[in-house]
């Protein structure tokens, strides 16, 4: 009888014509093989197989987080346009190790990546000194008997600091994006990509390892004796060895491939459908872009065109990822820092310094300047002013 050998394989029954019991196994594991496996949700595993590992997620995060980051900020005081205060240099060196933008980056990017972000306030002698990020993945929090949260507990090593979620004066701030099956933590935008992220992963996985093999597919050998015996042990080890170190790599690809014994070498093609992991891992790059808020054409992946030129992808960007964004962090900021500096501030973005921006503020200020209507007061109210 005709007996497979795969490479690397399992050694062949020994008594003939009857059935390997190995054999079987492995033919099973194939045929119940087709069950996917996916990474984590956690913080941790989107940082590694995301950020760190994905090239699409990570220049995607990097675009928000850098985009926000270096938006400038005006303070108003009651409804009057404030340029010297305590807050905005706070913002601008927010502790020893950081400036205002490397913080905000920061910041942005552990919110797109776990859905939280925690700020840590320094106050020395009653006033405000240092705003400190604090890793989502080390903070725990406390549930109270009503169901909110009491406390928060960051753990480095060994060591525990314990915050409490409500009290006199500053405490620990905790933004967060909605969760519709969580009370107390956000959910991360990139965890709806996570199917797109381990498919785009596991494309260039198995291109790279169709390249190391010479971008050919690999074949089995077909063991068959003309008196009906199997391979000895010597036999089995000796081919194998053979194989692995004539005819393995890119370096030895297409050597002659010497049989012998009954040995018959078979192909396992692939047809070009189901080689083309070119679109499938476009169709994944886009996926990751759509749950993060970035524009495909952005990121260079092709056959997107929904916008029809860059500079249209880019407002579309800001307008509808960037700008929101900012503006909840904004309000955020603004609520939590009421004990330290009082009532009637308000942190806004300033627009006018975005360059992406500046074609919709030409068009503003050109509609608001032929409007014969409206007086002078009206026109600077009507712009921001």
């Amino acid at each position: 009888m005709k007996m497979p050998f795969h490479l690397p394989g399992r050694r062949p029954a020994e008594p003939v014509g009857v059935p390997d019991k190995k054999a079987a196994t492995m033919l099973s594991a194939i045929a119940f093989s087709g069950e996917a496996r996916w990474s984590g949700r956690s913080y941790a595993a989107l940082a590694r197989e995301g950020f760190m590992k994905n090239p699409v997620a990570h220049r995607a995060v990097r675009l928000i987080a850098e985009a926000a980051g270096a938006m400038p900020w005006q303070l108003f005081d009651n409804g009057t346009l404030v340029s010297d205060h305590p807050l905005l240099s706070l913002l601008k060196r927010p502790n020893r190790r950081m400036c205002g933008a490397d913080f905000l980056e920061a910041l942005f990017g552990a919110l797109l990546l776990s859905g939280n972000a925690y700020v840590e306030p320094i106050v020395l002698s009653g006033d405000l000194r240092e705003l400190h990020l604090l890793r989502p993945d080390r903070i725990r929090v406390i549930e109270g008997r009503d169901g909110w949260p009491e406390a928060y507990e960051y753990r480095t090593g060994n060591h525990v600091t314990r915050f409490a979620a409500d009290g006199e004066g500053l405490t620990l701030l905790h933004m967060r994006l909605f969760h519709p099956l969580d009370d107390q933590t956000g959910f991360s935008p990139l965890a709806a990509a996570q199917m797109a992220l381990d498919l785009h992963n596991a494309a260039s996985v198995w291109n790279k390892a169709l390249l190391d093999n010479s971008a050919r597919p690999s074949g089995a050998l077909v063991y068959q004796p003309k008196d009906g015996g199997n391979l000895t042990e010597e036999q089995y080890e000796r081919l194998k060895q053979e194989l692995e170190e004539g005819y393995s790599g890119p370096v030895r690809a297409g050597r002659p491939l010497l049989l012998e014994g009954g040995l018959d070498w078979k192909a396992m093609g692939l047809t070009p459908r189901d080689m083309d992991f070119t679109e499938a891992r476009n169709g994944a790059a886009r996926d990751i872009a759509l749950s993060i808020g970035v524009p495909p054409m952005m990121l260079g992946i092709p056959g997107d065109n929904t916008y029809s030129n860059y500079q249209e992808a880019n407002r579309a960007f800001y307008r509808l990822t960037v700008l929101p964004l900012i503006a909840r962090t904004a309000a955020s900021l603004t609520a939590w820092l009421e004990p330290a500096y009082g009532a009637g501030l308000k942190l806004e973005p300033d627009l006018d310094q975005v360059p992406a921006l500046a074609a919709e503020r030409d068009a503003l200020w050109a509609r608001v300047g032929s409007a014969e209507f409206l007086t002078d007061d009206e026109k600077r109210e009507a712009v921001g002013y």
